[in-house]
């Protein structure tokens, strides 16, 4: 072989040995950070991930999750929303107004979507609904008499009621909003709202023994993670003491609970979907608006009704979304 044929050789040897190397680097994979706050997450998460493949994404392949976990506990939120912060995610997705608050003092600048957040204006999380501002948009869970609308549905599925136990936590961003249209709805409707504020989980048995002595009549919840993340014992207290009970999420009619009023969260999450599909082809979430519930459901549980020996009225029962036998 002659000497210029050997150099040729061997420069193409190492050339095809080097060019991985040199090759321009793989694309980096957009990372969605999911800050969860509590067991409820989960079963709602789905319709966001259903939402997201239904846009194109599979994960792994062009983007990926970043999951950080609270576990219910939500003094854990800030330091899981500073995890996700330090590993640099591109969007930061999370669900109630305890999240995003974590979320907002953790960064500025990474833009955050909210599944659900009781009253997002009133909490301060957004400048308005049309023009957010910030880093942070989502989809608001209020809708006009929400609370209203499930005291009446009390109502008229036990007319005897008069006395009602409200359990809501104070902590939840938007909630003395809530509180205020439950308490108006409720004098409206001729009941007695007995309100009792639920800071954290060890507050529950005294306020069940408070709610008793109260002699009340029935009992309903406001939409928050400390209230969701005690759903089991809400629901073990309303059957045991055969109260009628409204509850402002579906998972406690699904476990058991007597019935439940609330937005559609998995119509809700689909949306909040494409609104991290924005963030991530380049909108600032400043300039999507927040997103307010369109569909509602009510959901029976006629199994917890047989337990309580209450007959839910037709009337009642034709309105329901879903009847759960």
């Amino acid at each position: 072989m002659s000497k210029n044929l050997f150099c040729f050789a061997l420069c193409t040897m190492l050339f095809a040995l080097c060019s991985p190397a040199t090759a321009q680097p793989t694309a980096r994979l957009p990372r969605v950070g999911v800050l969860v706050t509590g067991p409820i997450f989960f079963t709602r998460f789905k319709a966001f991930q259903e939402g997201f493949r239904d846009l194109g994404y599979v994960e792994g392949k062009n983007f990926v999750y970043e999951y950080r976990n609270a576990d219910g506990n939500l003094d854990r939120l800030p330091d899981r929303a500073a995890e996700l912060v330090r590993s640099k995610v591109d969007v930061i997705f999370t669900a109630s107004g305890e999240g995003v608050l974590a979320a907002t003092k953790a960064t500025t600048t990474i833009p955050i979507v909210f599944g659900s957040v009781q009253d997002p204006l009133a909490s301060g999380l957004v400048e308005s609904l049309a023009r957010p501002g910030g880093n942070v948009t989502g989809l608001s869970a209020v809708a006009p008499d929400l609370g209203g609308k499930r005291l009446e549905l009390l109502k008229e599925t036990a007319p005897r009621v008069r006395r009602v136990a409200f359990f809501w936590s104070p902590l939840s961003p938007g909630a003395s909003a809530h509180m205020k249209e439950t308490q108006s709805a409720s004098q409206a409707l001729g009941l007695q709202l007995q309100p009792w504020p639920i800071r954290e989980f060890k507050n529950l048995e005294g306020a069940f023994d408070a709610a008793l002595k109260e002699r009340t009549h029935a009992l309903s919840t406001a939409p928050d993670p400390v209230i969701n993340n005690a759903r089991v014992q809400f629901v073990g207290f309303a059957t045991k003491n055969r109260l009628p009970a409204m509850y402002a999420a579906p998972e406690f009619a699904e476990a058991d609970g007597l019935m439940s009023y609330a937005p559609n969260y998995g119509d809700m999450w689909r949306r909040a979907a494409t609104m991290v599909d924005k963030i991530l082809k380049g909108t600032k979430p400043a300039d999507i608006p927040v997103e307010q519930p369109t569909k509602f459901e009510f959901v029976i549980n006629l199994k917890a009704a047989k337990q309580i020996g209450l007959t839910m009225p037709p009337n009642v029962l034709a309105r329901a979304d879903k009847v759960i036998k």
